[in-house]
C-alpha cells in the first residue's frame, strides 16, 4: 500500500485503507472516500490534490491524502 499521495495524475486507483482520527476518517468518508472506492487523481499543485471521487471532484492538501492508502 501507498499513500493516495503518490497515485499518478490520471491513473484509476482503488482506496485499500484511511488512517487516522475517528473524525478525520468520518469527514472523509463524507466526502466519499471509503474503502473499495474508485478515486482518479485529476491533478496536482504544490502537494495539493483535486480527486474525482464517484461524480464529484474534491481538493485535499497533502496530509489529508497522505492519509488515504491504496
Amino acid at each position: 500500500m501507498m499513500p493516495l499521495s503518490m497515485a499518478l495524475p490520471g491513473e484509476p486507483v482503488v482506496i485499500r485503507k484511511i488512517t487516522g482520527r475517528d473524525e478525520v476518517r468520518q469527514h472523509l468518508a463524507e466526502l466519499g472516500f471509503v474503502v473499495d472506492s474508485v478515486v482518479t487523481v485529476i491533478s496536482e499543485l504544490s502537494g495539493n490534490l483535486i480527486l474525482q471521487v464517484k461524480d464529484s471532484r474534491v481538493a485535499l492538501d497533502r496530509t489529508m491524502a497522505n492519509r488515504i492508502l491504496i
